[in-house]
């Protein structure tokens, strides 16, 4: 399986926002993340990094 986990930036250490995400969306004003269940979330954000090996995709929330 080639799915990432999302997390969001924090002050000491990400937190997990969400698992198995298949989709990452462009929107207006943030990011959409799709799970392989259809869940969806909206951050208002950016993404921070992405690190492939690891499957984990960082999100820093706009200020």
């Amino acid at each position: 399986m080639c799915e990432a986990n999302a997390y969001l930036m924090k002050e000491k250490e990400p937190a997990l926002i969400m698992e198995s995400v298949d989709r990452i969306e462009p929107e207006e004003d943030g990011i959409c993340i799709v799970n392989i269940f259809g869940d969806q979330k909206l951050i208002k954000g950016f993404i921070h990094s992405v690190s492939l090996v690891d499957h984990k995709i960082f999100i820093q929330e706009n200020a």
